[in-house]
């Protein structure tokens, strides 16, 4: 297990979408979850996506996985990267689930990289909140101000610019934890084979919530009504104009809508439970039964959720489970469940509590595990 040896409490307080900071030995004794053999089996497979950096004779050059093999990989300016290694390694998600405590709908992915002497990606602004531990290996890190700067290589895709001015300036050692919030641009340079790991938070932008709520409203068939307004009088001298009166009625239709608090929960449950990376969902063969699983459940078994898999719900709510995309209405009784099948990571008879003793209640869950959202274990956890 990873633990953190500092207050997450004040580190929220002090630094949060504020600054940038240094959290020295942030984990003690820090063991590396994956080693650099397991990042290239995994950037080899071809659902997951993995890339490649290299700078050879001052040229950015990006290329994407699946690899075939590694037997050319430099020695030095190169960097492997794959996304989302929690989704498939055990040790990645480990080191993921001691940032769990933070609000679960902005956690993007664990990123792994494996970096020779001088590898990186160039200096480059992200927009999103990341946590970098520094695994085997020594980093040294530039962080500079928010501000304006130019972009460069736009080719390559890796948001560089020309450079900036450090307020942070640290080498990282095994341990050691770079919290870096949106729009500060850094970069990373490798002092010695090292892996490192970036716990990313990814917030939507306006423009995406929006654009999604509208898709819902269409697939809805909400507002499909006309303007109409019988005190509507003539314009004889100015029929070309836009009367404000009529303006406000039409902003009173959009906005009738943006406000059906209905709609809107259950919109931004399965828009924000939506999965940004792919999951290694695996369907059981033979499927279960509801009759079976119940069975199983009560005989011992425990059930795993998979890694990834975005769950959440309202607390005001709780009869309503968002799960990859998509709403399910949990039967009636069984609301009390709804935490424990979003916040934690196993299951089992106990955890059921009264929703075992509900009829309607097994089919939903036997559809979840039989989509492999959940997963029966071999072993129950100590």
């Amino acid at each position: 297990m990873y633990q953190f040896q500092f207050s997450i409490a004040d580190f929220m307080s002090t630094y949060w979408h504020q600054a940038p900071t240094v959290i020295r030995q942030g984990f003690i004794d820090f063991e590396d979850p994956i080693d650099p053999e397991e990042v290239a089996g995994l950037a080899m497979e071809a659902d997951i996506d993995s890339r490649m950096v290299t700078h050879a004779n001052g040229q950015w050059q990006v290329a994407h996985g699946p690899f075939e093999d590694f037997s050319d990989f430099p020695d030095t300016h190169a960097q492997l990267i794959v996304q989302a290694a929690n989704h498939w390694h055990p040790g990645a998600r480990e080191l993921a689930s001691a940032f769990s405590t933070l609000p679960q709908w902005l956690f993007d992915d664990l990123m792994v990289c494996y970096s020779q002497p001088h590898g990186g990606v160039g200096p480059h602004i992200d927009q999103y909140d990341v946590f970098i531990v520094q695994g085997q290996g020594r980093r040294r890190w530039r962080v500079g101000p928010k501000g304006q700067y130019q972009e460069a290589n736009l080719e390559t895709g890796l948001k560089q610019i020309t450079g900036f001015d450090a307020i942070i300036d640290v080498v990282l050692e095994p341990g050691d934890i770079l919290y870096i919030p949106p729009g500060f641009p850094h970069e990373g340079d490798t002092l010695e084979p090292s892996l490192s790991y970036s716990i990313g938070y990814r917030s939507p932008k306006a423009r995406e919530l929006l654009s999604s709520y509208a898709d819902q409203v269409i697939v809805d068939e909400a507002g499909d009504h006309h303007f109409h307004w019988p005190a509507m009088q003539a314009q004889p001298d100015a029929p070309a104009a836009l009367d404000p009166q009529h303006l406000a009625q039409m902003d009173e239709m959009m906005m009738a809508l943006m406000h059906d608090e209905t709609r809107k929960k259950r919109w931004i449950g399965e828009f924000l439970s939506q999965a940004r990376h792919e999951l290694d969902l695996l369907s059981p063969d033979p499927q279960w039964q509801p009759d079976s699983l119940k069975a199983a459940m009560q005989d011992g078994l425990c059930l795993e959720k998979l890694s990834g898999l975005r769950a959440f719900y309202h607390p005001d709510q709780p009869e309503m489970i968002f799960m990859l995309g998509e709403s399910f209405d949990l039967p009636a009784g069984c609301e009390s469940l709804t935490p424990a099948l979003c916040n934690q990571r196993f299951i089992d008879w106990e955890t059921l509590g009264d929703a075992a003793d509900n009829s309607l209640f097994w089919p939903m869950l036997t559809l979840w595990v039989n989509r492999g959202y959940w997963y029966p274990l071999e072993e129950a956890p100590e």
